[in-house]
């Protein structure tokens, strides 16, 4: 109930965060319904219904990584005054409130994707395009209750889970355990050592395995099974790499006599480097694996080449659109809870008489600084996942 009268008394900015991350909580739930009408319409193929569950949990990952960055920026769950813990509202309770809260919102596109899935099935009609997949949904079966109700309840359960660990209280270290300046961020080598383990596994995987694919969603089998595995951990690679990677930007940035402005966005890249890092790196990972599945798309559809893949089906898009919109959606609300951390710096330097405009320039050359660093390893990793399946 109070997760309830907080979301009425709300930001309009807040409720829309929560209201896509329900949006892409009902997009999850609608692929994993679609991958049960799938196996319901085709109980001889289970192999290829399982495949599909796999297909399902990027989306799902990505779901989950906004989510728990939408209640990290959620001023209701912040401690604002000391005597809120005397009234029950302290740290432990503000991250149940924050679980909570999560869940409401996932639990919310839960239940539009079944009702827009029933809808399709033509289960419920009288609107438009009822019953439009009755066919590919098995709409002559029954829904099992039992299974419906696990699979839309993993996106809300996962999420929550997710959100309150992130958002547990932590026990403080020492005063004097603290260093003057920014950390210099330790997962940059365990980062690039990961990277390159998944690219080899994917160079593997992909000599002589006609086979072995694993198909999407959609009627795209072009990939073998093995990718998804080196994928995902070079996918998991750039994720620890990317607060060393932005910490490397502001150190570039500072480099050759800096003067006042270059020092500054320097200096707030360096400190801001383990908030907005592994967001960067995760968009990092998908912008690749994004070039090299239009790589590989295009070499199979060229007359040179043997394969001839189909075009990309809904489903494969609904669940590259989730994936690519809630990765951009995280790195945002990282860049805005990192801009409301500051938000005291920011005020003391123009209670200093900072020009407006100084702090603008420090903000485009922090962004020219990732842009300088993170594009050209995009490109060069999203060649070299590519390169192994195209020749």
């Amino acid at each position: 109930m109070l997760a309830l009268r907080l979301a009425r008394g709300t930001h309009p900015l807040v409720l829309l965060r929560r209201l896509l991350v329900a949006a892409a909580s009902g997009g999850v739930g609608f692929l994993l319904l679609c991958t049960l009408g799938y196996a319901m319409g085709h109980p001889e193929q289970s192999t290829a219904s399982v495949r599909r569950l796999l297909w399902c949990l990027p989306p799902l990952a990505a779901t989950v990584y906004f989510a728990v960055a939408v209640a990290r920026t959620d001023p209701s769950t912040k401690p604002r005054r000391a005597g809120l813990s005397a009234i029950g509202l302290g740290p432990v309770r503000l991250a149940a409130l924050a679980a909570v809260s999560t869940a409401l919102s996932c639990t919310l596109g839960s239940a539009l994707a079944l009702l827009f899935f029933l809808h399709l099935r033509g289960d419920l009609s009288g609107l438009p395009f009822d019953g439009a997949q009755a066919e590919l949904l098995a709409a002559g079966q029954p829904l099992p209750l039992a299974a419906v109700l696990t699979l839309l309840s993993v996106v809300p359960v996962t999420a929550a889970a997710a959100g309150a660990l992130a958002l547990r209280p932590r026990t403080p270290k020492h005063p004097d355990e603290q260093p003057s300046g920014p950390l210099v961020p330790t997962g940059l080598p365990w980062g690039v050592a990961l990277v390159a383990a998944g690219l080899a596994v994917e160079t593997y995987a992909s000599r002589g395995t006609d086979g072995a694919t694993l198909s999407l969603p959609g009627r795209l089998d072009v990939v073998p099974a093995g990718v998804l595995a080196g994928w995902a951990l070079t996918a998991l690679g750039l994720a620890m790499a990317g607060p060393g990677l932005t910490y490397l930007s502001g150190r570039v940035l500072q480099s050759v006599r800096p003067g006042a402005v270059r020092l500054l966005a320097g200096r707030v890249l360096m400190a801001e480097a383990r908030r907005i890092g592994r967001p960067l790196g995760v968009v990092c990972a998908v912008a690749s694996a994004a070039i090299a599945a239009a790589t590989l798309h295009g070499a199979g559809a060229s007359p040179a080449s043997a394969l001839t893949p189909p075009p990309f089906g809904p489903l494969t898009g609904l669940g590259a659109a989730l994936v690519m919109g809630c990765t951009v959606a995280t790195l945002l609300t990282a860049t805005l809870e990192a801009k409301q951390s500051r938000a005291a710096t920011t005020e003391a330097l123009a209670g200093l008489g900072t020009p407006a405009q100084t702090l603008r320039t420090a903000a485009a050359l922090r962004a020219a600084a990732v842009l300088t660093v993170f594009t050209p390893v995009t490109i060069a990793l999203a060649a070299l996942a590519a390169f192994p399946l195209t020749t």
